[in-house]
Protein backbone atom coordinates (compact mmCIF):
# COMPACT_ATOMS: atom_id res chain seq x y z
CA UNK A 1 0.00 0.00 0.00
CA UNK A 2 1.26 3.43 -1.14
CA UNK A 3 2.02 6.09 1.74
CA UNK A 4 -0.17 8.40 -0.40
CA UNK A 5 -3.49 6.05 0.05
CA UNK A 6 -6.22 8.02 1.64
CA UNK A 7 -4.03 11.09 1.82
CA UNK A 8 -5.50 14.93 -0.06
CA UNK A 9 -3.47 15.87 -2.95
CA UNK A 10 -4.12 18.90 -4.50
CA UNK A 11 -1.94 19.39 -7.73
CA UNK A 12 -1.27 22.79 -9.32
CA UNK A 13 -1.03 22.75 -12.98
CA UNK A 14 1.10 25.90 -14.59
CA UNK A 15 1.35 26.98 -18.28
CA UNK A 16 4.13 24.47 -19.63
CA UNK A 17 4.58 21.92 -21.88
CA UNK A 18 5.10 19.40 -19.91
CA UNK A 19 1.01 19.96 -18.35
CA UNK A 20 0.08 17.17 -20.76
CA UNK A 21 2.09 14.98 -18.60
CA UNK A 22 -0.46 15.86 -15.42
CA UNK A 23 -3.16 13.61 -17.13
CA UNK A 24 -0.74 10.41 -15.93
CA UNK A 25 0.10 11.88 -12.97
CA UNK A 26 -3.48 12.38 -11.61
CA UNK A 27 -4.08 8.62 -12.57
CA UNK A 28 -0.94 7.70 -10.50
CA UNK A 29 -2.38 9.46 -7.57
CA UNK A 30 -5.74 8.20 -7.80
CA UNK A 31 -3.79 4.46 -8.25
CA UNK A 32 -1.92 5.24 -5.20
CA UNK A 33 -5.52 6.15 -2.71
CA UNK A 34 -5.44 9.63 -2.76
CA UNK A 35 -8.04 11.96 -3.00
CA UNK A 36 -7.01 14.46 -5.86
CA UNK A 37 -7.93 17.64 -6.72
CA UNK A 38 -6.29 20.16 -9.16
CA UNK A 39 -5.93 23.85 -9.21
CA UNK A 40 -4.76 25.44 -12.26
CA UNK A 41 -3.30 28.71 -13.94
CA UNK A 42 -5.81 30.30 -16.51
CA UNK A 43 -3.12 29.66 -19.23
CA UNK A 44 -2.53 26.33 -18.53
CA UNK A 45 -5.57 25.23 -20.22
CA UNK A 46 -4.36 26.00 -23.44
CA UNK A 47 -1.75 23.15 -22.70
CA UNK A 48 -4.60 20.52 -21.11
CA UNK A 49 -8.34 20.85 -20.81
CA UNK A 50 -9.72 21.24 -17.20
CA UNK A 51 -12.70 18.02 -18.10
CA UNK A 52 -10.10 15.86 -18.82
CA UNK A 53 -8.40 16.70 -15.55
CA UNK A 54 -12.15 16.61 -14.09
CA UNK A 55 -12.89 13.20 -15.28
CA UNK A 56 -9.59 11.46 -13.66
CA UNK A 57 -9.65 13.18 -10.82
CA UNK A 58 -13.52 12.44 -10.05
CA UNK A 59 -13.31 16.41 -8.52
CA UNK A 60 -14.12 20.01 -9.91
CA UNK A 61 -11.19 21.28 -11.33
CA UNK A 62 -10.86 25.37 -10.47
CA UNK A 63 -8.65 27.97 -12.26
CA UNK A 64 -10.89 31.11 -11.05
CA UNK A 65 -11.44 32.72 -8.05
CA UNK A 66 -15.27 32.39 -9.57
CA UNK A 67 -16.96 29.81 -11.70
CA UNK A 68 -17.11 31.86 -15.08
CA UNK A 69 -19.14 30.12 -16.71
CA UNK A 70 -22.01 29.86 -14.67
CA UNK A 71 -21.80 33.84 -13.30
CA UNK A 72 -23.57 32.86 -10.23
CA UNK A 73 -21.06 34.71 -7.73
CA UNK A 74 -19.99 31.14 -5.95
CA UNK A 75 -16.01 31.81 -4.61
CA UNK A 76 -13.98 29.47 -5.01
CA UNK A 77 -12.28 29.36 -1.96
CA UNK A 78 -8.70 29.12 -2.22
CA UNK A 79 -7.80 28.82 1.83
CA UNK A 80 -10.58 26.18 2.00
CA UNK A 81 -8.50 24.27 -1.02
CA UNK A 82 -5.40 24.83 0.94
CA UNK A 83 -6.44 23.10 4.33
CA UNK A 84 -8.11 20.59 2.47
CA UNK A 85 -4.24 19.34 1.55
CA UNK A 86 -1.98 16.84 2.62
CA UNK A 87 0.58 17.67 0.33
CA UNK A 88 0.58 20.68 -2.59
CA UNK A 89 2.20 19.68 -5.84
CA UNK A 90 3.01 22.25 -8.31
CA UNK A 91 3.67 20.52 -12.28
CA UNK A 92 4.27 21.56 -13.74
CA UNK A 93 5.80 25.01 -12.02
CA UNK A 94 7.26 27.57 -14.77
CA UNK A 95 10.11 29.75 -14.04
CA UNK A 96 7.16 32.62 -14.01
CA UNK A 97 5.05 31.12 -11.36
CA UNK A 98 7.85 29.87 -9.47
CA UNK A 99 8.93 33.73 -9.58
CA UNK A 100 5.62 34.43 -8.60
CA UNK A 101 5.51 31.88 -5.34
CA UNK A 102 9.19 33.21 -4.56
CA UNK A 103 8.21 36.79 -4.21
CA UNK A 104 4.47 36.68 -3.06
CA UNK A 105 2.67 37.97 -6.06
CA UNK A 106 -0.89 36.64 -6.02
CA UNK A 107 -2.68 37.20 -9.16
CA UNK A 108 -4.25 33.55 -9.65
CA UNK A 109 -6.38 30.96 -7.49
CA UNK A 110 -3.06 28.25 -7.86
CA UNK A 111 -1.01 31.09 -5.95
CA UNK A 112 -3.85 32.48 -3.88
CA UNK A 113 -3.69 28.39 -2.53
CA UNK A 114 -0.52 28.19 -2.36
CA UNK A 115 -0.18 31.31 0.08
CA UNK A 116 -2.79 29.86 1.82
CA UNK A 117 -1.30 26.30 2.48
CA UNK A 118 -0.29 24.77 5.36
CA UNK A 119 0.87 21.69 3.72
CA UNK A 120 3.90 20.27 2.61
CA UNK A 121 4.67 22.29 -0.93
CA UNK A 122 6.64 20.76 -4.19
CA UNK A 123 7.11 22.04 -7.26
CA UNK A 124 8.61 20.32 -10.16
CA UNK A 125 10.57 22.94 -12.43
CA UNK A 126 9.95 22.53 -16.44
CA UNK A 127 11.01 25.02 -18.88
CA UNK A 128 14.12 25.19 -21.15
CA UNK A 129 17.82 24.83 -20.64
CA UNK A 130 18.57 28.65 -21.08
CA UNK A 131 15.71 29.41 -18.62
CA UNK A 132 15.94 26.68 -16.10
CA UNK A 133 19.74 28.16 -15.55
CA UNK A 134 19.27 31.52 -15.45
CA UNK A 135 19.97 33.39 -12.08
CA UNK A 136 16.80 34.56 -11.90
CA UNK A 137 15.13 30.85 -11.92
CA UNK A 138 18.08 29.71 -9.51
CA UNK A 139 17.47 32.67 -7.33
CA UNK A 140 13.77 31.51 -7.25
CA UNK A 141 14.69 27.93 -6.05
CA UNK A 142 16.48 28.78 -3.55
CA UNK A 143 13.84 31.07 -2.08
CA UNK A 144 11.58 28.54 -2.51
CA UNK A 145 13.78 25.90 -0.82
CA UNK A 146 14.22 28.89 2.16
CA UNK A 147 10.55 28.65 2.55
CA UNK A 148 10.78 24.59 3.34
CA UNK A 149 8.98 24.22 -0.23
CA UNK A 150 10.39 20.74 -1.49
CA UNK A 151 11.70 20.72 -5.47
CA UNK A 152 11.61 17.79 -7.51
CA UNK A 153 14.81 18.08 -9.74
CA UNK A 154 14.25 18.15 -13.45
CA UNK A 155 15.66 15.93 -15.52
CA UNK A 156 17.99 16.23 -18.49
CA UNK A 157 16.84 15.19 -22.18
CA UNK A 158 15.48 16.31 -25.25
CA UNK A 159 13.52 19.66 -24.66
CA UNK A 160 10.36 21.15 -26.20
CA UNK A 161 12.72 24.10 -28.37
CA UNK A 162 14.47 20.91 -29.23
CA UNK A 163 17.74 21.40 -26.99
CA UNK A 164 19.01 18.74 -25.28
CA UNK A 165 19.72 19.56 -21.37
CA UNK A 166 18.50 19.77 -17.97
CA UNK A 167 14.99 21.66 -17.59
CA UNK A 168 12.90 18.86 -18.63
CA UNK A 169 9.64 17.98 -15.82
CA UNK A 170 10.14 14.68 -13.96
CA UNK A 171 8.19 12.09 -15.22
CA UNK A 172 4.68 11.27 -13.21
CA UNK A 173 6.08 7.91 -12.53
CA UNK A 174 9.04 9.76 -10.77
CA UNK A 175 7.02 12.58 -9.23
CA UNK A 176 5.09 10.09 -7.20
CA UNK A 177 8.37 7.52 -6.35
CA UNK A 178 10.06 11.20 -4.88
CA UNK A 179 6.70 12.01 -3.34
CA UNK A 180 6.55 8.53 -1.15
CA UNK A 181 9.83 8.85 -0.68
CA UNK A 182 10.26 11.19 0.63
CA UNK A 183 7.50 11.70 3.24
CA UNK A 184 8.58 8.16 4.09
CA UNK A 185 12.16 9.29 5.32
CA UNK A 186 10.16 12.28 7.15
CA UNK A 187 7.81 9.94 9.18
CA UNK A 188 8.64 10.10 13.47
CA UNK A 189 8.67 6.61 13.57
CA UNK A 190 10.45 5.18 10.33
CA UNK A 191 12.10 2.42 11.48
CA UNK A 192 10.23 1.82 14.72
CA UNK A 193 8.39 -1.73 15.30
CA UNK A 194 4.80 -0.53 17.87
CA UNK A 195 3.16 -3.36 19.77
CA UNK A 196 -0.20 -2.81 20.43
CA UNK A 197 -3.10 -4.90 22.14
CA UNK A 198 -6.37 -3.91 21.54
CA UNK A 199 -10.28 -5.04 22.15
CA UNK A 200 -11.77 -7.25 25.22
CA UNK A 201 -10.39 -10.57 26.84
CA UNK A 202 -12.90 -13.49 26.58
CA UNK A 203 -12.59 -15.80 29.27
CA UNK A 204 -14.73 -19.58 29.09
CA UNK A 205 -16.93 -20.59 31.40
CA UNK A 206 -17.95 -23.47 29.45
CA UNK A 207 -18.13 -24.36 25.77
CA UNK A 208 -20.83 -21.80 25.14
CA UNK A 209 -20.50 -18.85 27.76
CA UNK A 210 -17.91 -16.49 28.41
CA UNK A 211 -16.96 -13.74 31.14
CA UNK A 212 -15.98 -10.56 28.83
CA UNK A 213 -17.18 -6.51 28.79
CA UNK A 214 -17.91 -4.02 26.42
CA UNK A 215 -14.64 -2.61 24.54
CA UNK A 216 -15.30 -2.72 20.69
CA UNK A 217 -11.24 -2.06 20.25
CA UNK A 218 -11.82 1.19 18.21
CA UNK A 219 -9.14 2.83 20.47
CA UNK A 220 -6.80 0.39 19.67
CA UNK A 221 -7.56 -0.17 16.38
CA UNK A 222 -6.86 4.21 15.51
CA UNK A 223 -3.54 3.94 17.58
CA UNK A 224 -2.25 1.09 15.05
CA UNK A 225 -3.81 2.99 11.92
CA UNK A 226 -2.27 6.35 13.46
CA UNK A 227 1.40 4.10 14.21
CA UNK A 228 1.45 3.33 10.73
CA UNK A 229 0.74 6.11 9.34
CA UNK A 230 3.79 7.24 11.38
CA UNK A 231 6.02 4.71 9.18
CA UNK A 232 5.84 2.34 12.18
CA UNK A 233 5.59 -1.69 11.61
CA UNK A 234 3.28 -2.10 13.76
CA UNK A 235 2.05 -5.71 15.94
CA UNK A 236 -1.33 -5.40 16.46
CA UNK A 237 -2.70 -7.89 18.81
CA UNK A 238 -6.67 -7.98 19.38
CA UNK A 239 -9.44 -9.62 21.30
CA UNK A 240 -12.31 -10.46 19.69
CA UNK A 241 -13.90 -7.58 18.05
CA UNK A 242 -15.61 -6.17 14.70
CA UNK A 243 -13.28 -3.51 13.68
CA UNK A 244 -11.38 -3.94 10.17
CA UNK A 245 -7.72 -2.49 9.47
CA UNK A 246 -6.12 -3.04 6.17
CA UNK A 247 -2.36 -1.48 6.10
CA UNK A 248 0.56 -3.23 4.74
CA UNK A 249 2.22 -2.09 8.04
CA UNK A 250 -0.36 -3.59 10.38
CA UNK A 251 0.35 -7.12 11.67
CA UNK A 252 -2.81 -8.39 13.25
CA UNK A 253 -2.49 -11.43 15.74
CA UNK A 254 -5.93 -12.43 17.27
CA UNK A 255 -6.45 -13.67 19.99
CA UNK A 256 -9.24 -14.82 22.46
CA UNK A 257 -7.98 -15.37 26.17
CA UNK A 258 -5.93 -12.78 28.88
CA UNK A 259 -3.40 -15.81 28.67
CA UNK A 260 -3.67 -15.98 24.61
CA UNK A 261 -2.82 -12.11 24.80
CA UNK A 262 -0.71 -12.36 27.57
CA UNK A 263 1.22 -15.35 25.49
CA UNK A 264 1.38 -12.88 22.04
CA UNK A 265 2.54 -10.24 23.87
CA UNK A 266 5.56 -11.94 25.38
CA UNK A 267 6.36 -13.14 22.49
CA UNK A 268 6.71 -9.97 20.24
CA UNK A 269 7.90 -7.76 23.12
CA UNK A 270 11.67 -7.71 23.17
CA UNK A 271 11.62 -7.07 19.30
CA UNK A 272 10.06 -3.91 19.45
CA UNK A 273 10.40 -0.04 20.63
CA UNK A 274 7.02 1.46 21.92
CA UNK A 275 4.31 -0.94 22.67
CA UNK A 276 0.78 0.18 23.95
CA UNK A 277 -1.91 -1.98 25.70
CA UNK A 278 -5.28 -0.25 25.01
CA UNK A 279 -6.68 -3.99 25.55
CA UNK A 280 -9.64 -4.31 27.95
CA UNK A 281 -8.07 -7.40 29.79
CA UNK A 282 -10.34 -9.41 31.95
CA UNK A 283 -8.52 -9.05 35.43
CA UNK A 284 -10.22 -12.86 35.79
CA UNK A 285 -11.20 -16.06 34.64
CA UNK A 286 -13.39 -18.89 35.80
CA UNK A 287 -10.83 -21.06 37.98
CA UNK A 288 -12.31 -24.42 36.54
CA UNK A 289 -13.70 -24.34 32.67
CA UNK A 290 -16.61 -26.81 32.10
CA UNK A 291 -16.20 -29.00 29.38
CA UNK A 292 -19.57 -29.51 28.66
CA UNK A 293 -22.39 -26.58 28.77
CA UNK A 294 -23.70 -25.90 32.17
CA UNK A 295 -27.20 -27.00 32.50
CA UNK A 296 -29.35 -24.23 34.07
CA UNK A 297 -30.63 -26.40 37.07
CA UNK A 298 -30.25 -23.94 40.29
CA UNK A 299 -31.75 -20.84 40.63
CA UNK A 300 -28.21 -19.48 41.54
CA UNK A 301 -24.84 -20.20 40.18
CA UNK A 302 -21.41 -20.21 42.18
CA UNK A 303 -18.04 -19.84 40.07
CA UNK A 304 -14.94 -18.90 41.56
CA UNK A 305 -12.85 -17.50 40.11
CA UNK A 306 -8.65 -16.56 39.77
CA UNK A 307 -6.77 -13.55 38.59
CA UNK A 308 -5.43 -13.36 35.48
CA UNK A 309 -2.01 -12.69 34.68
CA UNK A 310 -1.43 -9.12 34.48
CA UNK A 311 0.14 -8.40 30.86
CA UNK A 312 0.81 -4.50 31.71
CA UNK A 313 2.65 -4.94 34.77
CA UNK A 314 4.50 -8.44 33.04
CA UNK A 315 6.03 -6.17 30.58
CA UNK A 316 6.83 -3.69 32.96
CA UNK A 317 9.50 -5.88 34.70
CA UNK A 318 11.91 -6.72 31.91
CA UNK A 319 11.60 -3.59 29.87
CA UNK A 320 14.92 -2.60 28.97
CA UNK A 321 14.62 0.05 25.63
CA UNK A 322 11.28 -0.30 24.73
CA UNK A 323 8.63 2.76 25.26
CA UNK A 324 5.75 1.63 27.59
CA UNK A 325 2.47 2.97 27.61
CA UNK A 326 -1.09 1.92 29.83
CA UNK A 327 -4.38 2.62 29.61
CA UNK A 328 -5.92 3.55 33.38
CA UNK A 329 -10.14 3.35 33.15
CA UNK A 330 -11.17 4.81 36.55
CA UNK A 331 -14.30 6.33 37.95
CA UNK A 332 -12.99 7.73 41.03
CA UNK A 333 -9.82 9.27 42.24
CA UNK A 334 -8.28 9.51 38.69
CA UNK A 335 -5.56 11.23 38.74
CA UNK A 336 -3.59 9.70 41.80
CA UNK A 337 -4.85 5.85 40.72
CA UNK A 338 -3.41 6.44 37.22
CA UNK A 339 -0.04 7.73 38.97
CA UNK A 340 -0.16 4.80 41.38
CA UNK A 341 -0.83 2.42 37.89
CA UNK A 342 2.46 4.27 36.30
CA UNK A 343 4.95 4.06 39.00
CA UNK A 344 4.09 0.48 39.74
CA UNK A 345 4.27 -1.23 36.32
CA UNK A 346 7.13 0.73 35.60
CA UNK A 347 5.59 2.66 32.56
CA UNK A 348 6.77 5.75 30.18
CA UNK A 349 3.25 7.09 30.11
CA UNK A 350 -0.14 6.51 30.88
CA UNK A 351 -3.61 7.18 29.10
CA UNK A 352 -6.06 7.87 31.98
CA UNK A 353 -9.72 7.93 30.73
CA UNK A 354 -12.88 8.40 33.57
CA UNK A 355 -16.75 6.97 32.85
CA UNK A 356 -17.79 10.07 34.30
CA UNK A 357 -16.49 12.13 31.02
CA UNK A 358 -19.41 12.16 28.94
CA UNK A 359 -19.18 10.40 25.41
CA UNK A 360 -15.84 8.67 26.78
CA UNK A 361 -15.33 4.90 27.24
CA UNK A 362 -16.70 1.66 25.52
CA UNK A 363 -18.44 1.41 22.65
CA UNK A 364 -17.85 4.71 21.68
CA UNK A 365 -16.55 6.84 19.04
CA UNK A 366 -15.14 9.50 21.11
CA UNK A 367 -12.84 9.31 23.70
CA UNK A 368 -11.65 12.08 26.48
CA UNK A 369 -8.25 11.63 27.31
CA UNK A 370 -5.63 12.90 30.28
CA UNK A 371 -1.94 11.82 29.35
CA UNK A 372 0.81 11.44 32.68
CA UNK A 373 3.87 11.28 32.04
CA UNK A 374 6.66 9.44 33.55
CA UNK A 375 7.81 12.76 35.53
CA UNK A 376 4.04 13.41 36.79
CA UNK A 377 3.47 15.89 33.81
CA UNK A 378 -0.21 15.89 33.25
CA UNK A 379 -1.84 16.91 30.16
CA UNK A 380 -5.89 16.83 29.88
CA UNK A 381 -7.50 16.83 26.42
CA UNK A 382 -10.85 17.60 25.01
CA UNK A 383 -13.55 15.37 24.08
CA UNK A 384 -12.07 13.95 20.54
CA UNK A 385 -12.69 11.54 18.16
CA UNK A 386 -10.61 8.68 18.31
CA UNK A 387 -8.42 8.93 15.55
CA UNK A 388 -8.05 12.29 17.28
CA UNK A 389 -6.90 11.06 20.04
CA UNK A 390 -4.74 8.33 19.13
CA UNK A 391 -3.01 11.19 17.19
CA UNK A 392 -2.69 13.28 20.49
CA UNK A 393 -1.42 9.89 22.07
CA UNK A 394 1.43 9.44 19.35
CA UNK A 395 2.68 13.28 19.51
CA UNK A 396 3.36 12.77 23.54
CA UNK A 397 5.26 9.79 22.54
CA UNK A 398 7.62 10.89 19.97
CA UNK A 399 7.80 13.93 21.98
CA UNK A 400 9.50 12.10 25.07
CA UNK A 401 11.21 9.57 22.84
CA UNK A 402 13.34 12.92 21.41
CA UNK A 403 12.95 15.07 24.71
Amino acid sequence: MSILSGKNILLGITAGIAAYKTASLVRLFIKAGADVKVVMTPASKDFITPLTLATLSKNPVHFSFTNEEEDNGVWNNHVELGLWADYFIVAPATANTMSKMANGVCDNLLLATYLSAKCPVYFAPAMDLDMYKHASTLASFKKLESFHNIIIPAASGELASGLVGEGRMAEPEDIVSFLEKDILNKLPLRNKKVLLTAGPTYEAIDPVRFIGNHSSGKMGFELAKAAANLGAEVILITGPTHQKVTHSSIQVVPVISAQEMYDAAHQYFKTVDIAILSAAVADYKPKNVATQKIKKKDTTLTLELEKTKDILASLGEIKEKQFLVGFALETNNEIENAKGKLKKKNLNLIVLNSLNDKGAGFKKETNKVTLIDVNENITEYALKSKAEVAIDIFNQIIKQIHA
